[in-house]
């Protein structure tokens, strides 16, 4: 599928889905309330909406056209939109935790309003998710969700405490993700195999997708904040070097260093985050002679090739041929995208 064609499609089905939310939302509170205001500025800024759209993909994938077990298309779209729910909840959560004043180029809710509006969003979204996840997907859906969310909350913690000790180890740096980003897509991928009354072995090879997917996205964000475009990206190239991040290009350029040179970066950690981003041009530079940007690129492809690997034996006897291989391809351009992006 070629990018264009791929870019159609995710505009249509993101416009679905906001028709999906926004009727879902009406049934939930009053439309004339500051709730309302919060939620339809937070939820309705341009996101893709690719983690319900995985949900969907997983289940068209998986079911059989006579699998008495599979949900109806309108139950499945409101279990999807529990992970765009679930999503905006954890940015409106992080907003608050960083002090965040933008997002997507827009005032932050807890600009706009208060901290104690995003909070408050947040968790009734948290609130609604676990709901339809309940009432539209039963109580596997809901299992999956929970796991998935306080994988996130307990992966915060990691992230803080390895932050106060500048742990610049690899497997912290995955291991925070795996709970931050990769845990929340995986369990959206897995919910549509549930959704579809898929088998034990297709709930595996689509959770390795997603997570595999997520962990990618990062390690691609992480590049595109010393490499990307400000004017494709929206926003200002070294934010993780100016805040001090141990990001993935960072971690690689450490192990890679000679002595003097690791120290020179190890210093650069340690002063002011003005004086730090004065040094990017430098660091950048580093970075790309030592080989990082490409490791970390490598290292993305990887996960993407080993994921997506596991889906060709997921098409179900029964099937709708035309439907499942659309779903496939889609799924193989959402991979490529994610490698390729440049915002």
């Amino acid at each position: 599928m070629k990018p264009a064609e791929l870019k159609k499609r995710l505009a249509a089905e993101a416009t679905r889905l906001d028709r999906v939310m926004r009727d879902d939302l009406t049934t939930a509170i009053k439309a004339d309330s500051t709730l309302a205001a919060v939620l339809d500025h937070a939820l309705f800024a341009g996101g893709k909406r690719i983690r319900p759209l995985l949900t969907i993909l997983a289940a068209q994938l998986t079911g059989s056209a006579d699998n008495p077990e599979a949900l109806p298309p309108a139950q499945l779209d409101r279990l999807a939109i529990a992970f765009e729910y679930l999503h905006a909840a954890s940015l409106l959560h992080d907003d608050v935790i960083d002090h965040a004043r933008l997002r997507r180029g827009r005032e932050t809710v807890n600009t706009r309003w208060a901290n104690e509006h995003a909070i408050l969003a947040g968790d009734f979204l948290h609130a609604r998710a676990m709901l339809l996840a309940g009432t539209a997907g039963g109580i596997h859906s809901l299992e999956l969700i929970g796991i998935a969310t306080q994988a996130m909350v307990e992966s915060e913690f990691i992230q803080m405490e390895a932050a106060a000790r500048a742990d610049d180890q690899e497997e912290t740096y995955f291991k925070v993700l795996a709970g931050k980003t990769a845990a929340l897509i995986a369990a959206a991928c897995e919910c549509g195999v549930v959704a579809a009354g898929g088998t034990p072995a297709q709930r595996q090879a689509l959770h390795t997708y997603g997570a595999n997917l997520g962990l990618a996205f990062q390690i691609i964000d992480d590049l595109l904040d010393y490499q990307g475009e400000p004017t494709a990206t929206g926003k200002a190239v070294g934010n993780d070097l100016q805040e001090g991040k141990m990001s993935l290009p960072m971690i690689y350029a450490l192990e890679r260093a000679a002595p003097a040179q690791r120290d020179w970066l190890r210093e650069i950690l340690t002063i002011s985050p003005a004086e730090r981003l004065g040094h990017l041009a430098a660091v950048t530079l580093k970075m790309a002679e030592s080989g990082v940007f490409t490791a970390c690129r490598n290292r993305a492809e990887e996960l993407i090739k080993t994921g997506f690997a596991g889906l060709t034996g997921c098409l179900p006897p029964a099937a709708p041929a035309q439907k499942a291989a659309e779903a496939l391809a889609l799924l193989g351009a959402l991979g490529r995208y994610v490698l390729t992006r440049k915002r």
